[in-house]
Order: C-alpha cells, then structure tokens, then sequence
C-alpha cells in the first residue's frame, strides 16, 4: 500500500514522503491516526505541486540547521552529576542534555537529540536532528559532582 505521510513518523519516513507499508498498518493505524493518506494519482500530482514550492523554503531551513550544527559543534558539554566509583546515581538521558543545550541558548527538543541512557562517567556522543537532513553528533562529558 503506498502511503504520502502528512507528519514525521518514526522509523518510517518524513512528512511528504511516499512509502510502501503493509495494507493492515497504513489501514488500521496510519490513516486512522492521520499519519498519512493514500497516494492516489491526484494526491501524487498535489504532492509533486507542493514539493516543488518548497523546495526554496526547505533550503533555507537547511542553511539555518546548518549555522545551528556549527555553534553547537563549538559547545563543550560537561554534565555533572551526583556518582560514586564512577557509577551515577541515576542517569543522564536526552532531556538533561536538552536541558543543557537550553542553558546555552539552544532549545532542542528532547525527541530530536538520541542518546540513550548512559549511567557512567565518561565521554559520549549524542545525535542531535536538527533538520531531516542535517544530523550532528555532539560530544559530551559525563564528570562526577564535587561534594
């Protein structure tokens, strides 16, 4: 069944892509929820019209993306956290590194910024979505909180 997403979905696509899923998904969860619709020739053709008008925009959005990549590339994140023998008491996942990054003036949303849980000092790498196309890995430090 061939589907054109109305908004990003995870692990499938972007917001105006077309993909191929099978019949009982895009039935039953995709077009109920209004993730996507169905990718009939009139909506094939509207889509292509879209596309095409966007294509200005879109650029824009990737050179801005881009300027955001560069200053964050700059950052040195070092987040300090209570441990003990170099275990964590608790965690660091996204949303302290989102919190951090907004300390710094930059406010990215936790759901863009993939991490995973990490519960020992050290360094990491993070990647952080700043556009569909523009992906960054930022390095960050795990230090232990001086008492």
């Amino acid at each position: 069944m061939e589907l054109i997403l109305k908004q990003d979905v995870p692990n499938l696509g972007f917001k105006d892509d077309m993909v191929t899923v099978k019949n009982g998904y895009g039935r039953n969860f995709l077009i109920p929820q209004g993730f996507a619709a169905l990718a009939t020739p009139s909506a094939k053709k509207v889509l292509a019209e879209n596309l095409k008008q966007k294509a200005h925009k879109e650029q824009k959005l990737v050179d801005d993306a881009n300027k955001i990549a560069e200053s964050l590339r700059a950052l040195e994140i070092k987040i300090a956290v209570k441990a003990g023998g170099g275990k964590l008491f608790g965690s660091v996942t996204n949303a302290n590194i989102s919190e951090v990054l907004a300390s710094n003036g930059h406010d990215i949303d936790k759901k863009f910024i993939s991490s995973g849980i990490v519960k020992r000092v050290g360094k990491y790498n993070a990647n952080v979505r700043l556009h569909r196309d523009v992906i960054i890995e930022l390095p960050y430090e795990i230090v232990a909180e001086q008492a």
